[in-house]
């Protein structure tokens, strides 16, 4: 059978020129009888090259770009792309036995999402295209990694954009159930068919050493989950305390600390907001605050009323520190930008009457590379500061 041939806009091949990997359903100006999932030839009006994309004939996002060269998409071309993300994670294993190595159009491999947890892999295909080569790809991760199991977490809603159903299962090997994992000498637990994401959050990763360096004294992580922060700031404190909205995640963070055999460490199932509250009208204080909350802004539509949220308990956290005292604050919502971020935090700090200062302002894991071009891969914004007076 022939390649399908696609046309697009000039708008869409300027996009794609620039750097972008996605081109939307208004850009296509002739499908070429593609089926959804195809690898596709992408050409301009002007019937020059662009790319070799994947399509779908339901997502906003019809083309999800490959590759600019003119080269086949085969088995081996995905093989090499695998390794060629694997290389690009070399020496992580020595500090973590969890983290992503595939992060979609980060390492061009867009709607892809590989997480490696000890011996196992979780994979996400969130499109047409690498839905159709999930068994392909399956089979070279198999062939290039030996794990001891393949699952997949497709059970997120933005597969329902493409018309693919919501699925999580073992694809290779057995049900890995809960197994443990070592983040920069943390030992948690993760169920791969269970928890949040593919099983656990592993962009904060780096962002927990951060935290690490600049905690001190008597410390409160807001959101805890499964006590990431918690537990990674412990080490620097002399007591940290969580809080969780779900008695699940509470659960889970306190046998993680029976774990790590952290005694310092205590968690409690809590409204975060009314906590904030409660806490500073019985007058405590502490010298660490750590904020990791959900993401408030789905949407740009929701960012306004996002800022009002990420305002609320930033306001709050600085007047619970004393002199001195750090801040780590944090949001993975990709509409909250990091200049509109620091606005709602300086607002903030203006209304607590608190000079603050920036200490460092961090992204995601290097695991998860921001690709130029891409701004969607850039999500999630950390800000380590301090009350100075």
């Amino acid at each position: 059978m022939s390649e399908p041939q696609l046309t697009i806009t000039r708008k869409g091949a300027e996009r794609a020129r620039a750097g972008h990997l996605w081109v939307y359903r208004s850009d296509v100006r002739d499908a070429g009888g593609a089926a959804g999932g195809a690898v596709v030839r992408v050409s301009d009006e002007r019937g020059r090259f662009v790319g070799r994309a994947l399509y779908s004939d339901r997502s906003e996002i019809a083309v999800r770009l490959l590759t600019a060269k003119d080269e086949e998409v085969n088995r081996e071309w995905w093989r090499l792309r695998l390794r060629a993300a694997a290389a690009r994670r070399a020496g992580v294993e020595r500090e973590a036995d969890a983290f992503r190595l595939v992060y979609s159009e980060g390492d061009l491999l867009p709607s892809l999402i590989v997480d490696r947890y000890a011996d196992v892999l979780v994979v996400q295909t969130l499109s047409q295209g690498t839905e159709k080569l999930k068994a392909t790809l399956v089979e070279l991760l198999v062939e290039e990694f030996a794990p001891r199991a393949v699952v997949e977490r497709n059970d997120v809603r933005v597969r329902a954009l493409e018309g693919l159903p919501l699925v999580a299962g073992v694809l290779y090997g057995e049900d890995p159930r809960e197994l443990e994992i070592v983040q920069h000498g943390v030992r948690f637990g993760v169920a791969p068919l269970g928890g949040q994401k593919t099983g656990a959050f592993l962009d904060q990763r780096e962002n927990h050493l951060a935290a690490r360096r600049h905690a001190r004294g008597r410390a409160l992580d807001c959101f805890t989950f499964d006590g990431g922060f918690a537990l990674s700031v412990a080490p620097a404190c002399e007591s940290v305390l969580g809080l969780d909205i779900s008695a699940e995640a509470v659960a889970a963070a306190r046998r993680n600390a029976e774990r790590n055999g952290a005694s310092r460490v205590e968690f409690r199932e809590a409204n975060v907001f009314d906590a904030l509250r409660e806490l500073e009208a019985a007058g405590e204080q502490f010298d660490t605050v750590v904020l990791d909350p959900p993401a408030f802004a789905k949407n740009r539509a929701s960012v306004q009323a996002a800022a009002r949220g990420y305002k609320e308990i930033n306001l709050r956290a600085l007047k619970l520190l004393r002199p001195g005292g750090v801040l780590v604050t944090c949001t993975c919502s990709y509409h909250m930008t990091e200049p509109l971020f620091l606005g709602v935090l300086a607002a903030a700090a203006a209304d607590a009457r608190r000079p603050v200062q920036l200490a460092e302002r961090r992204t995601q894991a290097s695991d998860h590379p921001v690709l130029l071009g891409v701004p969607e891969t850039l999500y999630l914004k950390c800000v380590v500061a301090r009350v100075v007076a």
